[in-house]
């Protein structure tokens, strides 16, 4: 069986669970990025199989267009800075969001430059929501599970999350969605992030950081997020995704010219 770059394949050792796209070849290593999925990993050709690229889901969950409800009003949804080290994933999620009528503007920076560029795009933005993501894993074979050298880009989340908390404060004013794949949830919270990954270090849809984000931006200041039924609309719900219970950030004015 011959496998190149670009090809979509899934691993026979876990089971074909995860369909992931080839992005280089070297030494016999297959180096591969989840199709749908926040992660990275490698193989041997033996233990591939070829597959097809994965049909898109449709996002079904329960978000209100900006079309919204009644004529006579306004609406002011939040302003959304995605910062993404994936290219193809950043591009999915800012479709999603012109879908929804959100506006959202996204970066593309390796996760260890996102501290160090977080505070300018907050300054040049001035956003209501921003979200620090790309790629993570937890690797289980280095030990103690509260070490954040365990995981591969968690220390560099956490940098982020500090330096955006030094430029606000208040979890009300800037609403911080962090992580990737299995990343250590428990640290990103404490470092000051709203909703974060992973709970239980299991992989999050690409689409999971905007979902939380659109449904937030869309939700009025004065109504509080069911957090319950907001995890529930990610892939793995809380099992990939958590966070602090708070209130909508869109803006509702009336009269409507």
């Amino acid at each position: 069986m011959e496998i190149n770059l670009g090809d979509y394949v899934t691993r026979k050792s876990y089971n074909n669970d995860i369909v992931f796209k080839v992005i280089n070849i070297k030494d016999g290593i297959y180096y591969l990025k989840g199709a749908e999925v926040r992660l990275y990993a490698d193989s041997v050709l033996s233990d591939l199989v070829k597959t097809q690229k994965p049909v898109e889901e449709e996002i079904k969950n329960d978000i209100r267009s900006v079309n919204i409800e009644d004529k006579d009003y306004f609406y002011l949804p939040a302003k959304i800075v995605h910062l993404d080290s994936d290219g193809e994933f950043l591009d999915k999620c800012l479709k999603f969001y012109k879908s929804a009528g959100v506006h959202a503007i996204g970066k593309k920076i390796k996760e260890e430059d996102m501290a160090e560029q977080i505070t300018d795009l907050l300054r040049e933005y001035r956003p209501d929501i921003v979200i620090i993501t790309g790629h993570d894993a937890y690797y289980k074979k280095k030990g103690d599970i509260k070490d954040n050298d365990n995981y591969k880009n968690t220390k560099n989340f956490i940098r982020a999350i500090k330096e955006a908390r030094k430029y606000e404060k208040s979890h009300e004013k800037l609403v911080i969605i962090a992580g990737a794949c299995q990343s250590n949830y428990e640290e990103l919270i404490k470092a000051g992030a709203n909703y974060a990954s992973s709970p239980k270090r299991v992989n999050i849809h690409a689409l999971d950081p905007a979902i939380i984000a659109v449904t937030i931006a869309l939700t009025e200041r004065n109504k509080e997020i069911d957090l319950k039924s907001l995890l529930e609309k990610t892939k793995y719900g809380k099992e990939g995704m958590g966070g602090i219970m708070g209130n909508g950030l869109m803006y509702v004015g009336y009269p409507r010219q």
